[in-house]
């Protein structure tokens, strides 16, 4: 099996805050948590700050003001000190959001999303606007919100990945995506709830009924699972997924391990899955460059499940967002010409 080559990669300015003036307000937004940026005119991170104030969790219903009431918990005293414009990205533009900012049809780059933001306005009178999301047609519609930016991001502040053509990003959580970007536009991209899928299972089945829970992480129980899956999970996911119950009830997965061996599992079905769709387009996983945007621990434990499926050269990028905030804001005309994000020059539009 090929030896797998993995990589961290982080925007190189944002590791440290800088010391400029600043000029622009980012915010992620989702549905369990906000978190806002203060950047300066390179890109650079001046403050960083996090709430739990998703768009979900509100400090107070939003029909009496709970986004409003947020918005200002986070960045009010920014807002005090400086005239500046904002730029949210995220669930803060669905439906369930504060303003909802219609999805805008792939294959995209980023221009049609700097041209198509939504626009409220809070209670002090500032505009805040929305990067709409992006949904994929066909028989079965894709949508996402907030990985665009996150994606487009990860094209300006690491050009290379688009040096092949053809890169493959995947962004695990409780919805997994994987988006198919080709010269700088996102093609296509395929949603797998394996996440939510983990948490239900692990929660409410009778698979989490052996489960017992432990703070450490069981990497060689996971690596079972991926190993299960990828050996004899031909079934398919909902047969193999059994043998978490069954290898604890014959005392051959211990209690503790039996989440982690789960994960392991579900993990590599998906993989298994995201493989077989390229196989019917006569494509392999080694085609692309492939890079993973997340949580550190997750997007390890992918890229773990990718080497076993013989991928090399899988790299984890952190500072996408804050980066696809500032370009997005920088194309839209919000701010004055400079430097794209963290000193990288050279947009992928």
């Amino acid at each position: 099996m090929a030896s797998r080559k993995l990589t961290e990669s982080t925007v190189p300015s944002m590791r440290e805050k800088s010391t400029g003036t600043p000029v622009l307000i980012g915010l992620d937004w989702g549905t369990s948590s906000l978190r806002a940026y203060l950047f300066d005119a390179t890109g650079a991170v001046i403050d960083r700050r996090h709430s739990d104030n998703g768009i979900m969790r509100l400090p107070k219903p939003r029909e009496v003001g709970g986004f409003d009431a947020a918005f200002e918990a986070i960045c009010g005293d920014w807002l005090e000190s400086h005239d500046l414009p904002v730029v949210a990205a995220g669930m803060v533009g669905s439906a369930q959001g504060w303003m909802e900012a219609p999805y805008v049809s792939a294959p995209v780059n980023r221009a049609p999303l700097a041209a198509a933001l939504a626009t409220v306005e809070s209670s002090r009178g500032v505009t805040v606007r929305i990067v709409p999301g992006v949904i994929a047609h066909g028989a079965a519609p894709n949508v996402m919100r907030g990985e665009e930016t996150q994606i487009f991001g990860a094209l300006v502040a690491h050009p290379e990945l688009a040096q092949r053509g053809k890169t493959l990003i995947g962004l695990p959580g409780t919805h997994a995506k994987w988006a198919f970007v080709v010269d700088g536009k996102i093609e296509r991209f395929l949603t797998f709830m394996t996440g939510e899928v983990f948490g239900v299972l692990r929660d409410y089945s009778i698979l989490g009924r052996t489960m017992h829970p432990c703070p450490d992480t069981h990497d060689s129980a996971f690596l079972r699972g991926v190993e299960t899956a990828k050996e004899h999970g031909e079934a398919g996911v909902l047969a193999t997924m059994f043998s978490a119950r069954t290898l604890g009830l014959t005392g051959e997965l211990p209690p503790e391990e039996q989440s982690d061996y789960l994960s392991g599992v579900l993990i590599a079905h998906e993989l298994l899955g995201l493989q077989s769709h390229l196989a019917a387009e006569d494509s392999t996983l080694s085609d692309w460059a492939l890079a993973l945007i997340g949580q550190s621990a997750l997007s390890q434990r992918y890229a773990t499940a990718l080497g076993r499926l013989g991928c090399v050269d899988v790299r984890v990028l952190h500072g996408t967002t804050e980066c696809g905030l500032f370009q997005i804001a920088r194309d839209s005309g919000l701010l004055s010409p400079s430097p794209t994000c963290a000193g990288q020059v050279g947009a992928n539009q």
